[in-house]
């Protein structure tokens, strides 16, 4: 029998979960969370976690709190577990039910550095290298720098509604998509379902755009769980998966994210940029100029050989010294 306990956070777990009249067996470890329990049934039958009711004895309270470990959870290897849920091919919506985060992550500086020295973050990355597999959508470059871009907020407002998406599409975006490709190799990554990223970048003319090429998506399979001492457990996006499938084209000097959330990228802070959020398209459709300032400052900083020295909390400082430089030139 084969049950998890916080002395042995590091063993690995079998579960089978029945769902649709067939059974599934998952596998995790006991340092992982219910969210990344989900994230496995996910994997095995495509329901996203945030429609997945999971039922255990004693214990559906409990495996509703997505941050819970599942070293805290008496949890038996010769029982099963049943999960209620909706694949996105029978309720194909955009991913709005779940809880906005409004309030963002502001680590103390040195419990930031901690976080992807951790080495059960560590670890939690090597598992997730193994586990993902990232399609390219168009080939890497060599000698091209990245960029790794969010969606929701960042290139869309997707909380609004219009009669056409187009509508709440952030400002600019294929003007930038296009200026930035010609020094960086563009990827996309959203906290939502494969389906859903490209559903939306294909009405947003994204993929298959004759003036840019994006090199691959990645969608919340790819994320990983965190533990702070001071904002608890959320997931982020670990550069690291990146580099550690394609090292010899990216690596922490030549890559930049752009996100709304400073969580996302805990495990490389030295990579990430928070970008103001898009939100209330209609009301901010004719005014946001976000994308067109940090244009200015990716082709600026594209002549640099370490982005990772950069402070990109600084970015529109850099942007506007690097103008004035060239106009005393």
């Amino acid at each position: 029998m084969a049950t998890a306990s916080a002395s042995a956070s590091w063993e690995e777990l079998t579960l089978k979960v029945k769902w649709s009249g067939n059974e599934y067996t998952v596998r995790v470890c006991c340092d992982d969370t219910v969210g990344e329990l989900k994230r496995r049934i996910c994997e095995l039958t495509n329901v996203l976690p945030l429609r997945q009711k999971l039922l255990y004895p004693k214990l559906a309270s409990k495996l509703s709190d997505d941050s819970l470990f599942l070293s805290q959870l008496p949890l038996n290897s010769s029982l099963k577990m049943t999960m209620i849920g909706t694949t996105e091919e029978d309720l194909l919506v955009d991913p709005v039910e779940s809880p906005e985060i409004l309030d963002d992550l502001e680590l103390p500086k040195d419990e930031a550095v901690d976080i992807k020295d951790m080495e059960v973050n560590k670890q939690k990355l090597n598992r997730r290298i193994h586990q993902f597999n990232i399609e390219l959508q168009n080939p890497c470059r060599q000698g091209k720098k990245l960029l790794v871009l969010d969606i929701d907020y960042t290139l869309f407002d997707h909380r609004s509604t219009a009669e056409n998406p187009l509508q709440l599409m952030r400002p600019y975006l294929h003007e930038f998509l296009t200026s930035v490709y010609s020094e960086y190799d563009i990827m996309i990554w959203s906290a939502t379902s494969m389906k859903w990223i490209k559903v939306k970048m294909e009405q947003l003319g994204v993929l298959g755009n004759p003036n840019y090429k994006i090199t691959a998506l990645l969608d919340h399979m790819a994320m990983i769980t965190v533990q702070t001492s001071s904002r608890g457990v959320f997931d982020c996006k670990p550069l690291g998966l990146i580099w550690a499938k394609f090292p010899e084209f990216y690596n922490a000097s030549n890559t930049i994210m752009f996100d709304d959330l400073r969580r996302n990228f805990v495990m490389n802070p030295q990579n990430g940029l928070t970008i103001k959020p898009f939100r209330k398209a209609h009301a901010n459709r004719d005014s946001d100029q976000e994308l067109v300032k940090l244009t200015q400052y990716l082709l600026a900083i594209a002549e640099l050989d370490d982005l990772s020295n950069l402070d990109h909390n600084n970015w529109e400082l850099f942007t506007e010294d690097n103008a004035k430089r060239r106009r005393h030139r």
